[in-house]
Formats: C-alpha cells, structure tokens, sequence
C-alpha cells in the first residue's frame, strides 16, 4: 500500500512538472515535428497565413518595379523565413505562377514550401532553384558534395538565434558558457543559474533543421547530452530564431532569454551587440546561369528588398 502510494505520488509530481512547461513544448518541438508526414501533422508555419497575391495575407506588400515574367526561379525556403521569401514573390512574380490548393502548393507552382531540411535536398536535386536558409549542416554539404552540386549562399539579412524558457521561470539571461554546460549535461538544474531548485529539460531540433544546426555549431563540438530525468520532470529550455519565436509563433506562454546580459532585439542584432546574430541566405547552384536568378538576387539584396525584409520584422545587411 505505502509502495503505490509513493509510485502515485512520483506520477503526478511527475505530470504537474510536464504539464507547466506545455507552452514551451507547442513552441519548440511540437510544432518542429515532419511537416512532410502524411497528415502534413504539426506544420511549422500557417501557409494560408503569408500566401503571395493574397488580399487577407500578413506578408509586406510592395509593388515592385521589378518585375519576372519568364524563366521564374522556384523558390522553397525554411519556416522562419517564409513570411519573407512569400512577399518577394508577391512583389516580382506573376500572381498566375503560383498555385495552393488550401492545404499546400501544387508542383507545378514557382512558390515551395519544404523548411530548411526539405530545402537543401530541393536545392540539390534541382526541384528548387534558390532557397532562403540559415547556414547548411555538415551532413547537407556532404549531400550536395555527394551529387556534385556546389552551393553558393550570398546574404540577404541578419537574425537572431534565441533561447526560450518558460514566461514563469525567474531566470532572464544565461551566459553563453552557461548554455552550452546545459546542453552538455554539466548544469542541471536551473538554482545553479538563478532559478528555482528545478531540473532542466533542454529540449532540441529536428536533424538538419537550421535551429538544430546552429544549435550544432553553437556548441563548438560539445557533445549535446540529454538528461533524461529533466526530461520527466524539469522545466525546460530550447531554441529557435528571434522572428519565428515572436512574429510567427507568437506564444505568451514563453519568454526569450537575453545572452551574456544583452537582449536581442533588432537593435542589439543589427549593432553586433547580441552574441548569437548571424546571417540569413539565398542559396542557389553555382552553376546556375538563370539570368533572371542573378537578377532577382541583386533586386533582393536592393534597397527595396531590404525594405521587406526590414518591414517583415527582420533584420536588414545595412
């Protein structure tokens, strides 16, 4: 009797643990689930959401004088930028090259979208012909090095790479020495960063996805080590970038960590300030001799392209 009372206990200390951080979880994993599985479950993004040629669309709307009409590049790119690469196509492509069957978009449309991992495997193969990315993972260079396909990224913006927590934790800001002992296994429970006597649950990325490679990167060949008692019962922690966490995402459920003391707002990733800015690419074939890509890449990275990707909410090269 005294056992199953104390396993009762442990279940729901255990499911009180579980059930504070839900808002983190939609955030961070649930939503970064396969959005190529069959129900196309979970999706990263609310495609009708940033549709192009779209009365009701959240995108930035610029009627360009630039426009494409023939040889149109297809575009396919990752769920923190789609809101970016939609409105690009909104303001140079034909409204007739794109097709959306209320769910996603037909082959045969100009506009993708595969997020990041589906992406550089479009790029390669060629069912892409430019891509707006983070940096690829080691194993999607090998994919393209495999294929003999070089890739060319050219900048077109800068974002934020982001740690997230619960709105209730009391912890504001890590160091990055902090973080990356988290993800290692050294620190384990929150009261040894300023917190309450919690475990952590550090949560992670998709392989291949572009948080989960520069989460990678981040770590500087620290082993990643998951604590599996954090997992049952600690408060977690993951990561993202800046705009899908508050832009797209967009859950009062969670908070954004500061880094080293600085808050990364656009102003701190535009000066430099925060520690983890970087930039954001269109990437293309090398080899590519499209003359309409090479013009529609000049155009993005032109005063009226960063003016979208400044009135998107990102953060403009200049």
């Amino acid at each position: 009797m005294k056992l199953a009372k104390q396993i009762l206990a442990i279940v729901l200390t255990a499911a009180v643990f579980a059930s504070f951080d839900i808002a983190v979880y939609n955030v961070v994993t649930k939503r970064y689930m396969n959005h190529n599985s069959e129900a196309m479950q979970a999706k990263s993004v609310e495609l009708c959401k940033y549709l192009p040629f779209d009365e009701n669309s959240e995108i930035v709307k610029i009627n360009s004088s630039f426009k494409l009409n023939e040889k149109l590049p297809v575009i396919d790119g990752a769920a923190a930028l789609y809101p970016v690469f939609s409105a690009f196509v909104n303001a140079v492509y034909p409204k007739e090259s794109v097709h959306f069957d209320g769910e996603n978009f037909t082959s045969d449309s100009a506009l993708h979208y595969t997020n990041t991992r589906g992406s550089y495997k479009a790029i390669v193969d060629g069912d892409a012909d430019l891509i707006f990315c983070a940096k690829p993972s080691e194993e999607q260079l090998a994919y393209a090095k495999e294929k003999g396909v070089e890739l060319e990224l050219i900048p077109i913006g800068r974002e934020a790479f982001v740690f997230i927590v619960n709105a209730e934790n009391p912890v504001n800001s890590l160091t990055e020495e902090q973080v990356r002992d988290i993800y290692s296994g050294k620190i384990l429970n929150w009261s040894e960063v300023g917190g309450k006597n919690r475990l952590i649950n550090a949560l992670e990325r998709n392989e291949g996805s572009g948080s989960q490679t520069q989460m990678l990167s981040f770590m500087g060949g620290r082993e990643i080590k998951r604590n599996i008692f954090g997992a049952l019962t600690g408060s977690a922690i993951g990561f993202s970038f800046r705009y899908y966490v508050e832009g797209i995402v967009g859950n009062s459920g969670v908070k954004i960590l500061s880094i080293n003391g600085v808050y990364p707002d656009k102003e701190h990733i535009a000066n430099g300030e925060y520690p983890l800015s970087s930039n954001f690419y269109a990437v293309c074939r090398k080899n590519d001799d499209n003359e309409n890509l090479r013009a529609f890449i000049d155009w993005i990275i032109s005063e009226e392209g960063q003016k979208i990707i400044e009135q998107s909410e990102y953060v403009p090269l200049k």
